[in-house]
């Protein structure tokens, strides 16, 4: 069992997070998204979609790891409308750890379909991932530098997405990299209050973050606050005895820099269930 931070979401769920070992787990809308049918009363374990991301923050050190574990389906990947509201949850969960491995995991017609390689360095919320490669694959033939698609449409931003974190510079110098990871995140971001009814994957960018797995820096920015803080994993009690912890980001409260000493003792919010 590891440590981890987690970014909450109505606090019912993991949303985002990295764990002491470096594993870092992210969540994105994917339309297209179809769970396994779940009978309460059958053999097999269902697990809430909420705890997905936290899941695999809780058991698993590397990618390898989770991938190895997942892809047996001890469990059934349960989800449910999100409260006070009529949009069922479906997110897919990218996957990468320290030695810059990553993996893609999609639900696409009721099967868990597992995308495992280190190139695998980009997601954006939809078509399905087999899909993204392919587009992705047909822009490998168009120069970067000439033309690159500019919608808000999730495919066109995976597109520059993999274009741009490849042009950025490539370094161990942690200010640039980090510096360079998040003007890209801003480049592919949907602009704050842009949203078009129906389209939960064309809705505004809340929130961003970028991991410094190898040092366990988490770095976070609100679209509605002005600036960007970091927290130092390393100046946490991650283990079994050490207290849950919480950063309040309600009402718009603004932090900078690193900003481990503005966490407060909470209780452990409760993840929405079956």
């Amino acid at each position: 069992m590891y440590g981890s931070l987690a970014v909450s979401g109505w606090d019912i769920s993991t949303t985002d997070g990295m764990n002491e070992m470096g594993l870092v787990a992210n969540m994105l809308w994917l339309v297209e998204s179809e769970y396994p049918p779940f009978d309460k009363g059958g053999h097999t374990i269902g697990m809430a979609i909420s705890l997905w991301a936290q899941y695999v923050l809780d058991n698993f050190a590397t990618v390898a790891e989770a991938v190895e574990s997942l892809k047996q389906e001890s469990f059934a990947v349960i989800s449910d409308f999100i409260p006070g509201t009529d949009k069922f949850t479906t997110v897919h969960l990218s996957i990468s750890d320290a030695t810059g491995d990553n993996a893609i995991l999609e639900y696409i017609q009721g099967k868990l379909i597992i995308h495992h390689d280190p190139s695998y360095v980009v997601m954006t919320n939809d078509p399905t991932y087999e899909q993204q490669l392919a587009i992705a694959k047909y822009w490998d033939n168009v120069p970067g530098k000439t033309f690159l698609p500019g919608s808000v449409s999730a495919p066109d931003r995976f597109v520059r997405a993999s274009f741009f974190i490849h042009a950025i510079p490539q370094t161990d110098n942690t200010r640039v990299a980090v510096a360079g990871v998040f003007s890209v995140i801003r480049n592919v971001s949907v602009p704050y209050g842009f949203e078009i009814e129906g389209f939960p994957n064309l809705s505004t960018t809340r929130w961003r973050a970028v991991a410094d797995q190898k040092n366990l820096v988490y770095y976070f920015e609100t679209a509605l606050t002005p600036n960007t803080f970091w927290v130092d994993l390393k100046k946490f009690d991650l283990s079994e005895t050490g207290s849950v912890m919480k950063l309040d980001l309600s009402n718009n409260k603004t932090y900078a820099g690193e900003a481990s000493q503005e966490f407060s003792n909470a209780k452990p919010f409760k993840f929405i269930g079956l």
